[in-house]
């Protein structure tokens, strides 16, 4: 069996390599974890085959959790009624005996399971093993996207995952962790502080680790690549030759200008919605390849950080979340004051 994990960085093809080791003679399973993500890769698999073949198939990585794993074994025991989002209040302890004087930690009053914690429930109930058959009955190859989110419980459950005997491709971006599947009190709270503490987390599961097939960016250009490189500290190599620009732009005409240019999206920190023009949020933006020029505005702290080039110092999350947002241009790059458009909020 092939087992390994492909750390890429942006732009250099995770969703092509995916999409290029799918067969129509084998089973597949592809797991990902946003909806931008979902889309994509159902277009890309249309667009392989003509169709969508009936031996591929493509969960959300809640899906998967619910359809998959929950309903096969646990409906008829716990009957939930979906998947609640919201929190829970109260940590799970490690030992809460038996399920059904607890059965709180696991669901809301409306009969929904948490979200953050259907992982461990598999774990409680002990049917991991009956998952690993299950995959094992129905699946040659096995492929999760995105899986520098996965946190939590859900990484716990990554690691039963790999012990099918079945071939396995967990791909990511170390960097791109802008979001967690879940959290839950401590569990897994640090996976993601140290680059080389996290790929050896995977070198133990026992999963070959690839940091070379997607080192390069199709996507950005060198002038791009550069700038991510010595100012965020993330290492991005381009693929490509070509020349484009990254400007500071503080002259309120050109801001004008570019806010109205529909070819060019305008990425904010938070709350992009509340602007009246082509937009999104830089977290939110993952996933997204049809970007040519981007203009990230640049909220209050950032930009403070920006002008006195120490980019460097921000949050880890914001500074993951400003290289998603970078790495989104095929071309320019804009970094306008979050102040210039303060006039154009809705």
């Amino acid at each position: 069996m092939d087992k390994r994990v492909i750390f890429a960085v942006a732009g250099s093809g995770k969703t092509a390599r995916i999409i290029e080791k799918l067969e129509l003679n084998k089973r597949s399973l592809i797991i990902t974890y946003t909806e931008n993500n979902y889309k994509n890769l159902k277009i890309r698999i249309i667009r392989k085959f003509g169709f969508f073949p009936e031996n591929i198939k493509l969960y959300t990585y809640f899906t998967f959790l619910y359809s998959f794993c929950y309903k096969p074994f646990l409906s008829r025991t716990l009957k939930a009624k979906g998947i609640s989002w919201e929190i829970p209040s109260r940590y799970l302890k490690k030992d809460i005996g038996s399920l059904a004087p607890n059965y709180s930690y696991f669901m809301d009053r409306n009969r929904k399971l948490y979200s953050n914690r259907i992982a461990k429930l598999l774990e409680q109930m002990q049917i991991q093993k009956e998952v690993i058959d299950r995959l094992e009955k129905y699946v040659d190859n096995l492929f999760i996207d995105e899986i520098q989110d996965f946190g939590g419980h859900d990484f716990n459950l990554l690691k039963f995952i790999t012990k099918s005997n079945i071939n396995i491709t967990f791909v990511g971006d170390f960097y791109q962790h802008t979001f967690d599947t879940s959290k839950d009190g401590n569990t897994n709270k640090n996976i993601h502080k140290e680059y080389e503490k996290y790929k050896l987390l995977f070198q133990k599961m026992g999963l070959i680790v690839d940091t070379e097939s997607l080192k390069k960016s199709y996507r950005c250009s060198p002038d791009t690549c550069n700038f991510v490189s010595t100012k965020l500290d993330i290492y991005i190599e381009s693929d490509k030759d070509d020349k484009t620009n990254i400007l500071y732009v503080d002259d309120e005409e050109e801001a004008d200008r570019i806010f109205r240019d529909n070819n060019i999206v305008k990425l904010f920190y938070q709350n992009s919605t509340k602007y009246s023009c082509y937009s999104n949020n830089w977290g939110k933006s993952k996933g997204e390849d049809h970007y040519e020029d981007v203009c990230i505005v640049l909220n209050p702290t950032t930009l403070g950080k920006y002008t006195k080039d120490k980019l460097l110092e921000l949050n880890p999350q914001t500074k993951n979340k400003l290289y998603v947002a970078c790495t989104r241009t095929r071309g320019n790059l804009y970094f306008i004051s979050e102040k210039m458009y303060k006039k154009f909020k809705i």
